[in-house]
């Protein structure tokens, strides 16, 4: 059964595919572009987010787009199967989730096209890559600081937001093995009495806190809250249905907490809480410059990190609260730089006021509000459904 939407939503679902539409041919080599005007290049990370809401509108002509970025991904793939952090550029590699969500984009895409063997060769290559990037060979996947999405936040070895597009690439993939022991590593508690024993190792749950690890690595952690990797643990089923209701309710009280106190100016929860400020000791310098308190990856509002945990929230089964947060997201996306736009789909928001501080018409911007809206819509989540194992009546395999 499929739920009313307010013609406002209507009115920016057709906006959101307009953008797409606007962004689907770049100048470098056709692929699409990331954003309308300030960023012409084909960002990899940026292009496969970008898949799930292109995925649900049935529009053949950018699923051409995404199929193109897929096979010229495959074509710049390294020898040792690692995907580039620009489509069109082989040499420019070192990102941790450039491969992760090339893998999941095959798989979502495989699960659009019917083409089950597609980029066969490629996906067991880039699989191989991805075993090998645990130092402890085992499951869980670390990372350089500054090398996935958050190119200006340290995430500092087991990071959970790569973590969980590795359980959902594993699981869409059908290595259903591996991801239920990747799974259990990430269940085990970080350490925190400074001491590791022998056969004891880290992992992502935080004691008397309903949600995951920020990152963590050997007695190291942070405990921050990460919006997006929370997300996603609960749309992948990472997060039992307990824990991710548990993580809900933690999650609209901390920020209706910030609003009182004045450091959040919309109601919908900033990408990264609470904030770094200087006298932290996980401050670092270039912070001052490019990730302010409130603002960038420090607890910036971003609408593509918002669209997901709208998709959470469905996940969650937390239907009312989805819509609601759907209808504010449909005005935060109004925001932008360019005053001309109806709709700035802009890349990010400030914390403290609300204010558009990234480039219009950002393609992830615009897909995951159209996934969003189909997920509020058919109160379901596409794709990540398949991977918590629910059918298409919505009951569990």
């Amino acid at each position: 059964m499929e739920n009313k939407l307010t013609p406002e939503v209507e009115e920016a679902r057709k906006a959101a595919l307009d953008v797409l539409i606007h962004n689907s041919h770049g100048p470098f080599h056709g692929l699409p572009r990331t954003a309308g005007w300030g960023y012409p290049e084909p960002y990899t990370r940026d292009l496969l987010f970008s898949i799930l809401g292109i995925a649900v509108t049935g529009d053949q002509k950018l699923m051409e787009s995404i199929r193109k970025v897929l096979v010229t991904l495959a074509k710049n793939q390294s020898h040792h199967g690692h995907i580039p952090s620009m489509v069109h550029d082989n040499d420019n590699r070192g990102a941790s989730d450039s491969t992760p969500l090339f893998l999941l984009g095959v798989g979502i895409f495989r699960n659009v096209s019917g083409e089950a063997d597609f980029l066969s060769q490629e996906v067991e290559k880039s699989l191989v890559w991805m075993e090998y990037q645990s130092p402890s060979d085992r499951y869980l996947v670390a990372q350089q600081p500054t090398s996935d999405w958050r190119d200006e936040q340290w995430v500092t070895g087991y990071g959970l937001y790569v973590n969980t597009l590795v359980y959902s690439y594993l699981k869409i993939l059908g290595k259903h093995e591996r991801a239920d022991k990747l799974k259990q590593e990430m269940g085990q508690f970080t350490i925190t009495n400074g001491i590791m024993h022998n056969h004891v190792h880290e992992g992502l749950v935080v004691k008397h806190k309903p949600y995951y690890a920020f990152w963590s690595y050997k007695i190291h952690s942070s405990e921050r809250f990460d919006l997006l990797g929370n997300s996603l643990a609960i749309l992948s089923g990472i997060a039992s249905p307990s824990r991710a209701d548990e993580m809900v309710s933690w999650i609209e009280e901390e920020c209706a907490a910030m609003q009182r106190n004045g450091i959040l100016a919309v109601e919908l929860p900033p990408n990264f809480f609470p904030y770094i400020h200087p006298t932290d000791p996980d401050w670092h310098s270039r912070y001052e410059t490019y990730n302010k308190p409130g603002e960038y990856h420090n607890g910036g509002i971003w609408p593509f990190i918002c669209g997901f945990y709208v998709a959470a929230l469905v996940a969650a089964k937390r239907f009312k609260l989805a819509k609601e947060k759907l209808n504010i997201l449909t005005q935060c996306i109004k925001s932008a730089a360019n005053e001309e736009l109806s709709y700035g789909f802009n890349e990010w928001i400030k914390a403290q006021d609300g204010r558009a501080m990234g480039q219009d018409w950002q393609t992830w911007s615009a897909s995951m509000y159209l996934y969003a809206v189909k997920c509020v819509e058919e109160n379901r989540t596409p794709f990540f459904d398949k991977i918590r194992g629910i059918d298409d009546d919505g009951d569990d395999k």
